[in-house]
């Protein structure tokens, strides 16, 4: 049996504001906006060229998920972007105004630096070390 874990949602307080942070600060590919009705969209955006899941942007609509925008890991990182190219990444997002809580640092895996999404949502940016 063949299994993949395809989409993971991300709580947004606006559909439109989420789609053009990530299509224009973390050049994401916007896969899907459908019109659901009463307000509600499937919008689902990846990295372009990537490979793995995408998220699928949920625009919060209780007073429970408009409080978890920002903080859906507790403070934790719950979302790793790798990247072909740590150090064009790294500079584009700095220029589009994403804050870094650190400077790049290596580890036995990769190059890494956490940044927080437009929302607050804490994040690793991860280069691979060349095979």
């Amino acid at each position: 049996m063949n299994r993949s874990l395809t989409s993971v949602a991300l709580l947004v307080p606006d559909y439109d504001q989420a789609i053009a942070f990530f299509t224009t600060v973390m050049r994401f590919t916007l896969l899907e906006d459908v019109a659901l009705g009463e307000g509600k969209r499937w919008v689902r955006v990846a990295p372009a060229g990537g490979r793995g899941a995408a998220l699928v942007l949920a625009q919060a609509a209780t007073p429970q998920q408009q409080a978890c925008v920002g903080c859906q890991g507790g403070g934790r990182v719950m979302f790793f972007l790798e990247t072909q190219d740590f150090a064009a990444d790294h500079a584009h997002m700095q220029a589009h105004g994403v804050h870094f809580r650190e400077a790049p640092r290596h580890e036995p895996y990769g190059t890494v630096a956490v940044f927080e999404d437009r929302w607050g949502n804490p994040w690793d940016l991860i280069g691979r070390p060349a095979a």
